[in-house]
């Protein structure tokens, strides 16, 4: 027998165009049965149906997250966090204790510092070696594209004076050619191999124990954009009954050989794990000044960052999984990045079987004025994390100069034509979308800038709302079924303690998740 429950006495922004604002929802099972008055609710429940009494508080559709690394987030968890730390002699004194407490002959792992807290510069290998000993240390960078080790993480992944730059990568050198200690890009994969290899076993045991923080701030579906090993735990989940999450799951470019060989594609799967797109890179990131820029970065003459794609590349690829049924998502931050994907998706979208598949650009931080139409003109959805802007303003500034007046434009991708799909990046980002929601609306932090950096670029709260719900469900080709609440979708949602319509945009961070209700059940309460 199907579990009936009618919301009721609430305020609920639907998502929808032809009935944006009820007072009810009916829930039967797992799917929404009826939206309206509190009679008409009723009406369409069984006689039985429980009855939740919302006082009159704000329900949204339960938010999905269009750009997530839920192992990542589920690994950093539990290990050093260096998130805010604002100085060096801070991190030394973390790492000290970190080395201290570290079982016998593993690696100290952390993440999370941000070189734009302590002047901008790059820390070297010696800032560890002061308090690691013959412990090997690596800690990612918060963007997760630079990798910081010990000279003892150094020696056992190989990485000498000798040792070259792999494509796409660069090994940071003191002045007579040594490694500094900070690897960009490709550059770490070989420490990456070594020190952070978690199991099938441990991946399942981590996503299985934190994946409850999520509800707790209203999310319901995420896309999550990793590769083989979190498909497989998160697949591991959803067989014994134990994933209490929609997952999106994306899967890298090794893996598109073997995907299209057996068949599978985007959208398969069932109603809590579906196979999500293709994960493409076309550079690096802003906090490590490797995202590709078709001018050089401030005050460096010689340095555009580091393309990873080329626009050949990316067609080829990208029409590989079109043949196969699967999406791509691209990686783009610096405006040269940008260009290129969209050049390629111009050329695919040429092709006389082009229109259908999803070409998303994740991250689109800078994007040249020329190329701000070319988002909706393509149908290539904007896939953003809002709170990058707010966190990453200072070191853009550096970096990026007066180009930032089309940083992060989302007014002027919206107004173009542009989808927009929001979500948080976690564990870059804090995985809260109203911390998200609030960036978007006042593009501030802490209250500054007074009134917002390039305020031109805010989104009403409606529109930041619909970017976190709707927007993002879209952007995985499953709006009919999250993303607003109406009849037959799934019964997802999130009761909000202040209504954020309402609410001061000064606030809206500050909003609190009161209920979370996932497939029907309410999995969380305040």
């Amino acid at each position: 027998m199907l579990s009936s429950i009618a919301f009721l006495n609430g305020r609920v922004y639907t998502q929808e165009v032809g009935q944006p604002l009820a007072r009810a929802i009916g829930v039967l099972g797992n799917r929404i049965a009826a939206v309206g008055s509190d009679d008409e609710v009723l009406a369409a429940l069984p006689s039985r149906a429980e009855r939740v009494d919302l006082h009159g508080r704000a329900v949204l559709p339960g938010f999905v997250d269009a750009h997530f690394h839920l192992l990542q987030y589920c690994r950093s968890r539990e290990r050093l966090r260096l998130d805010g730390v604002a100085s060096l002699d801070a991190v030394r004194e973390l790492v000290a204790r970190a080395v201290g407490t570290a079982s016998p002959g593993s690696w100290v792992l952390g993440g999370g510092w941000d070189r734009s807290l302590w002047g901008g510069e790059f820390p070297t290998r010696g800032d560890l070696d002061a308090v690691s000993g013959e412990r090997p240390v690596c800690l990612f960078s918060r963007d997760v594209h630079a990798v910081w080790v010990n000279t003892v993480g150094l020696e056992l992944a190989g990485i000498r004076r000798e040792t070259p730059d792999r494509p796409g990568g660069r090994i940071l050198r003191e002045l007579d050619g040594t490694p500094s200690g900070i690897l960009l890009e490709a550059a770490g994969q070989p420490v990456r191999d070594l020190a952070d290899r978690p199991s099938l076993e441990a991946s399942i045991a981590l996503v299985r124990q934190y994946q409850d923080d999520l509800p707790r701030v209203g999310l319901t579906a995420l896309h999550n954009l990793e590769g083989a090993l979190a498909l497989r735990a998160l697949e591991s989940l959803e067989l014994a009954g134990a994933l209490r999450l929609r997952v999106f799951a994306g899967l890298w470019r090794e893996a598109l050989e073997a995907i299209t060989t057996v068949g599978l594609h985007t959208g398969f799967g069932g109603d809590r794990l579906r196979i999500g797109l293709l994960k493409l890179f076309a550079d690096g990131s802003l906090g490590s000044g490797t995202a590709a820029l078709l001018a050089p970065y401030e005050g460096c003459p010689n340095d555009c960052g580091i393309a990873t794609a080329d626009r050949d590349e990316l067609v080829e690829l990208m029409r590989r999984a079109r043949a196969a049924g699967i999406g791509v998502a691209t990686h783009a931050i610096g405006d040269a990045a940008v260009r290129t994907v969209l050049d390629a998706a111009e050329v695919v979208r040429a092709d006389p079987d082009g229109q259908d598949q999803i070409l998303r650009i994740e991250h689109a931080q800078l994007v040249d004025p020329e190329d701000l139409a070319r988002f909706g003109r393509l149908d290539v959805i904007a896939s953003m994390q809002p709170s990058h802007a707010t966190s990453d303003r200072l070191i853009a500034e550096r970096g990026w100069g007066a180009r930032c007046k089309t940083g992060y434009p989302w007014r002027s991708l919206l107004d173009g034509g542009a989808q927009l799909a929001f979500g948080s990046d976690c564990p870059v980002e804090p995985p809260d979308p109203l911390r998200g929601i609030h960036a978007a609306v006042t593009r501030q932090r802490d209250g500054e800038p007074a009134d917002g950096w390039y305020p031109e670029q805010r989104l009403s709260v409606a529109e930041a709302i619909r970017a976190a719900t709707l927007g993002s469900a879209r952007a995985a080709g499953l709006g009919h079924e999250q993303g607003s609440i109406a009849p037959s979708k799934l019964a997802d949602l999130v009761v909000l303690g202040r209504d954020p319509y309402a609410t001061p945009p000064a606030e809206l961070a500050e909003i609190d998740v009161l209920m979370t209700v996932f497939d029907g059940q309410v999995v969380y309460t305040a």
